[in-house]
């Protein structure tokens, strides 16, 4: 096998991506445009980094679309797409048969009064980690929080870091996630291992966060307890995905049961009809086009700019760097950090940094299923925290100008929590109690990916 060499030219279409989307975020931000830095859809933007790559790079044109092509077919990005899809449409689904809001109601009636921000902490993360969206969680929570900060006099900052912290605890645990979609496919993982890895740091982080928001977040007035109306039953499929998940059940049943167990109940309370429910799946899978997409001519754009040496180029600068495993770790970290600073959009941060991390890994001999889990960390923090990310655009625009990011930042101890955790989980591997032997999930990987090739390869002999 023919040694790549490492070249900075390699590395320059992806720098035209990130420069690209960077300039025009600040451009629209100077502009005074709402949600500046999500004007500029990232697909077009990837697309200037692929042009680049074909301008730049040797060979014919043939030569070049050829490996683009194989990155963009490539399986772990194939399944990547549709388990996008498939999660897309189950989140779309049980949000439309009235889901998310039977779950926020249920607990708005049976938490307490007096610990108003907390429950709001409680509710957000739960409903973020069963619909797989931070965004999604803050759009059907923030709201309330606004409504029962004015009621019970609670600083309006507290609950409203209340809201992000929860929705960024969902994002990073949740099983159907793009991040943490992205973070198992690139690190070759099981989904329920990078749970496991990360949930030893996020709950101690959570349950500290939890404590200051009851101190903290103390209403001056307790409002009349309310009753909401909510079903149990919307709730159930939710559960369903979760417990599944977790057991380790195929991902591709896991949605499709979560998909049609959210249909029939759907159907069952009048929800919507049938064929209402075959399109709320189509506008799943639309709301997924963007990612979908995006990933696919990541995928294309990565092959091209490995084969051209831009990985080698930053490993090999990074390489000086790390000493170590534990430098390594630290590295991966603050790089998908600062890739997500750049651009604003976790996932994407995931994506970009996906086939470097495991290249570290594999070099420094570390647990994919740790490497998975540190991707999705530090993205869902840098993404939590940044003033100009979607989740605080939009948390923020729900107060009409009465808050700045800037004021609810300092108050975000979930996430300043959840990076002193795991930096310390570094030197302290704590979180290895929770995994099971790396040799076990190395045959359970293989038995899944063959049963994956086994169900597709069926597919196939059907269609001919």
């Amino acid at each position: 096998m023919t040694s790549i060499k490492p070249s900075f030219k390699g590395l320059v279409p992806f720098i035209v991506f990130i420069l690209v989307y960077l300039g025009a975020g600040i451009f629209f931000e100077i502009k005074g445009v709402e949600m500046a830095f999500y004007q500029l859809p990232s697909p077009v933007a990837i697309m200037c980094g692929v042009i680049a790559a074909f301008i730049l790079f040797k060979g014919t044109i043939t030569e070049k679309f050829e490996t683009f092509i194989s990155g963009c077919g490539h399986s772990d990005i194939i399944i990547m797409c549709i388990i996008y899809l498939l999660a897309g449409a189950f989140a779309g689904v049980s949000k439309a048969m009235g889901g998310v809001e039977s779950t926020a109601n249920l607990g708005l009636t049976f938490i307490p009064p007096q610990y108003i921000t907390a429950g709001i902490f409680i509710i957000t993360s739960f409903i973020s980690t069963a619909t797989g969206t931070s965004v999604g969680a803050i759009v059907a929570i923030a709201p309330i929080a606004l409504e029962l900060s004015t009621k019970a006099n609670v600083p309006l900052a507290i609950i409203l870091s209340a809201v992000m912290s929860g929705a960024m605890f969902g994002d990073d645990l949740s099983m159907i996630s793009d991040t943490t979609i992205a973070a198992t496919r690139t690190q070759g993982c099981l989904m329920k291992d990078k749970f496991r890895a990360n949930i030893s740091i996020a709950i101690p982080a959570a349950l500290a966060a939890l404590v200051l928001f009851l101190i903290f977040g103390k209403p001056e007035t307790i409002v009349a307890a309310q009753q909401y109306d909510y079903s149990i039953v919307k709730i159930l499929p939710y559960i369903f995905v979760l417990v599944l998940s977790l057991i380790g059940v195929n991902v591709f049943i896991v949605l499709t049961g979560g998909i049609v167990f959210s249909g029939i109940i759907g159907m069952m309370t009048n929800s919507f009809t049938f064929i209402q429910f075959t399109k709320e799946i189509y506008t799943g899978f639309i709301n997924m086009n963007e990612i979908f997409i995006l990933s696919l001519l990541t995928g294309g754009l990565a092959t091209m700019v490995t084969k051209a040496g831009g990985v080698e180029w930053i490993l090999q600068k990074i390489q000086k760097m790390i000493t170590g495993k534990k430098s390594a770790q630290f590295g991966i970290g603050v790089l998908v950090a600062l890739t997500d600073f750049a651009v604003a959009n976790n996932t994407v941060a995931i994506i970009i940094n996906g086939s470097i991390a495991k290249k570290i890994s594999e070099e420094h001999n570390l647990d994919n299923r740790r490497i998975a889990g540190i991707l999705g960390i530090f993205s869902c923090i840098a993404q939590g925290i940044i003033p100009y990310g979607a989740q605080m655009l939009i948390l923020i625009g729900f107060t009409k100008g009465a808050l700045t990011p800037f004021e609810v930042i300092p108050l975000l101890w979930y996430q300043q929590i959840l990076l002193v955790l795991t930096c310390v989980s570094v030197f302290i591997p704590f979180y290895e109690k929770f995994l099971p032997n790396r040799e076990e999930v190395v045959i359970e990987t293989i038995e899944e990916e063959t049963e994956i090739t086994y169900e597709t390869s069926l597919i196939e002999e059907a269609a001919e």
